[in-house]
């Protein structure tokens, strides 16, 4: 960009937004409160609390039990609808169910089980703690070999990286397409059929990706994939994950959690577990129906919205983040902690300083400014498309700017708390 950008060129673009609408879809509680991690939690969707009000009155207070002949279908349905608006897969290749980590368990623990004699699982050393920490558990549950990838805190792997580590004895491969810490953007294609190549399933984690980035899983050849839907796509603290896996696989996986929701001919009540002969084979038990029914109208916005349009303003968000703190931030001892190239960056944007952490919380209680903070020492800013404008990156780096330059977070203790 020629010149440090100002605030009324950001007006101008939040003007000439296509998107800019779909921010009174929104709740905005606190206008003054600039909202940056919705890479974490997303916000609340206006029509939620109706939504879940009718269910709770009438579904659940005067239906009853007589609502599980339209509940029971909801996780295959809510599941289409994000294989169709979010990830580019096909018609009952996703289903909505259990947490991210169970899902990944699942799934992971099927490829192993479909990969015979293959010892070792590959995952990033900077992967996100829950997926190591699970992959630590199958390995030494199974006598396998877990091997880490070295790769850049700020730049992440690299295709070449990924091919480099495989070899005949690699069963699974174990990615974020977009990474937790830096934002650091996987080609998912590429990846994935590298680990083909090799005789290798990637079991894919889009937990920072999905509602972000194209994934086009179907495009991509990706055969497995598991995500969370409360970041980007804002369907509530907690909220249920969703896994994928491609049609061609599900009648040769077999899930190790044989649960009742995944039985084929599951009200016969048979005396053995016998696997639906679809995706439902990878559903567990009975599923949370109030946090499923705050899914729905979560999704219903990104049918209208467009996820190559919601990518080219994450991209357009972050490029003006990085100019400003190019501009502003570099002088106060900041660097970017992300990679440059936006088509190789997620939506969010890390910034490493010595005292992130301080700087992180004293931007929250002095400045009205929500990111977070993600060690060793970044500051993680993650604006959010479909509700955050142009000026409210614009002002979040002028508030951290003057925080920073005053010195007002160096008057807080140095004890980290639990939740950063």
């Amino acid at each position: 960009m020629n010149g440090e950008p100002s605030r009324r060129m950001a007006e101008e673009r939040d003007a000439a937004d296509p998107l800019a609408g779909l921010r009174d879809r929104f709740v905005i509680a606190e206008p003054d409160l600039i909202y940056l991690d919705g890479n974490s939690l997303g916000r609340l969707p206006a029509a939620t609390p109706d939504h879940l009000a009718r269910v709770v009155r009438q579904e659940w207070g005067t239906d009853l039990v007589r609502s599980w002949s339209t509940w029971i279908d909801w996780g295959r349905r809510l599941g289409d609808t994000l294989a169709a608006h979010v990830l580019g897969a096909r018609p009952g290749e996703v289903v909505v169910s259990d947490s991210t980590s169970v899902n990944l368990y699942k799934l992971a623990a099927a490829a192993l089980d479909a990969r015979p004699g293959r010892r070792t699982i590959l995952v990033d050393a900077e992967e996100f703690p829950t997926d190591r920490y699970l992959l630590q558990g199958l390995a030494e549950q199974r006598g396998l070999t877990l091997r880490t990838l070295p790769s850049d805190l700020d730049e992440g792997l690299t295709v070449t990286d990924v091919r480099d580590a495989l070899d005949g004895d690699v069963a699974l491969v174990v990615l974020s397409a977009v990474s937790y810490r830096s934002g650091s953007l996987l080609d998912l294609g590429a990846v994935t059929a590298a680990a083909r190549e090799a005789g290798a399933y990637v079991l894919w984690d889009l937990s920072h990706a999905a509602g972000s980035v194209p994934v086009e899983l179907a495009a991509n050849g990706v055969d497995l994939a598991v995500g969370c839907t409360y970041k980007y796509l804002n369907g509530g603290p907690g909220a249920p994950a969703f896994l994928y896996v491609r049609r061609e696989l599900q009648g040769g996986l077999r899930q190790p959690i044989q649960g009742w929701f995944g039985q084929r001919d599951q009200f016969r009540m048979g005396p053995r577990y016998e696997p639906a002969p679809d995706v439902d084979r990878f559903l567990v038990g009975t599923p949370p129906i109030l946090s499923l029914a705050a899914l729905e109208p979560a999704l219903a916005v990104f049918a209208e919205a467009g996820i190559d349009r919601l990518r080219a303003k994450g991209m357009a968000l972050g490029e003006l983040m990085v100019d400003l703190a190019d501009a502003w931030l570099t002088p106060l001892g900041f660097t970017l902690a992300s990679p440059r190239d936006p088509r190789r960056r997620g939506s969010h944007v890390s910034l490493a300083h010595p005292d992130a952490l301080r700087i992180s919380r004293a931007l929250i209680s002095e400045a009205g400014v929500v990111g977070d903070f993600r060690t060793p020492d970044r500051l993680r800013l993650g604006p959010a498309p479909l509700y955050t404008r142009f000026v409210d990156v614009w002002d979040a780096l002028d508030r951290l700017r003057d925080l920073v330059a005053r010195g007002v977070h160096e008057q807080l203790p140095v004890a980290s708390p639990r939740v950063t």
